[in-house]
């Protein structure tokens, strides 16, 4: 199956638990896609800058996205509404991972700057800073290790102590 209606080269895709919807990013937009007709459930429009970034909360209910506005947006995957913007970055977002819980966000900047946010209260809640611009982050299979790389070349690996 390929999935069309995106106008912009696709910058990030992410899969619902279940694998019956995905989640992709382009141009300024999010398509939530249902995978057993192919087609666009909705279209998720705020960013203003290019989606780099997103990821599907475990329950299926919520989705968080990055972009190079800096930002990051929690949507409500069922309304298709905008739940809140999440601002601290001086830079582009390059990747974005959720927590099982989907109350902690790790966002990878090009700012140099691993930010981990509580989803919830809308805040950043640590910063961790990178040699250089942080393009990649990934939650291991405890979703309490981050795995991040940088542009100079390092791979970092964190601990989420309070992750649930």
């Amino acid at each position: 199956m390929t999935l069309a209606g995106h106008s912009y080269s696709v910058r990030a895709v992410s899969l619902a638990v279940g694998g019956r919807r995905a989640l992709s990013g382009s141009g300024k937009t999010l398509k939530l896609w249902d995978l057993e007709t192919g087609t666009v459930l909705m279209t998720l429009a705020g960013h203003t800058n290019s989606v780099n970034a997103v990821a599907l909360a475990a329950d299926g209910h919520r989705a968080i996205s990055g972009s190079g506005d800096n930002t990051l947006k929690l949507w409500d995957i069922e309304s298709g509404a905008e739940l809140m913007t999440l601002a601290g970055h001086t830079r582009t977002v390059f990747a974005v991972a959720l927590t099982a819980d989907g109350r902690r966000a790790v966002s990878a900047s090009w700012d140099r700057t691993l930010k981990v946010w509580d989803v919830d209260a809308g805040e950043s809640v640590a910063v961790f800073f990178g040699e250089g611009g942080i393009g990649s982050v990934q939650l291991a299979a405890d979703r309490k290790t981050v795995v991040a790389g940088d542009a100079s070349g390092a791979v970092h690996f964190l601990r989420l102590e309070n992750a649930d």
